[in-house]
């Protein structure tokens, strides 16, 4: 199983993915790989290759509330494309895996609806509390996957 974290620290709300990353180091199994991204399509697919769970977390425009939580079935079409500085979303790094036979066993995607994704560092109190809760269901996943 991977974790990847897609998102930027510098962009207020776009760094959901990545501080779901922090959250869990030391709170899943050691054979739970940990990684961030950018977001790049190419550098996805290699992290997620071959895995037999891949669980990738990224921020997406608000159309719920702020900090409201999808899942992969659920994601609003251009998760963040509109307001993310890494421009090209999961969905497409998805599909153009698919072509090229790069995907995971399981591909599961969690997208935490921002607000703020302006220049700057920290996240809104929604999207904190909204990293906990998916940090707690991956966790979860994690260790039922080891039951």
């Amino acid at each position: 199983m991977i974790v990847i974290g897609v998102g930027n620290d510098l962009r207020r709300d776009d760094g959901a993915g990545l501080a779901v990353v922090r959250e869990l180091r030391g709170r899943c199994p050691p054979d739970v790989r940990l990684a961030t991204c950018d977001g790049e399509p190419v550098q996805l697919m290699e992290l997620w290759n071959g895995a037999d769970l891949a669980v990738v977390v990224d921020a997406v425009s608000p159309a719920s509330g702020p900090g409201h939580v999808h899942e992969a079935a659920e994601l609003p079409t251009g998760t963040h494309a509109d307001t993310s500085c890494h421009g090209l979303s999961v969905d497409l790094a998805a599909e153009l895996g698919r072509i090229l036979g790069r995907m995971p066993g399981d591909l599961r995607v969690y997208g935490i609806e921002g607000v703020e994704f302006g220049f700057g560092s920290g996240l809104s109190p929604p999207v904190r509390r909204a990293v906990t809760e998916v940090a707690d269901r991956i966790t979860a996943l994690a260790c039922d996957r080891r039951s």
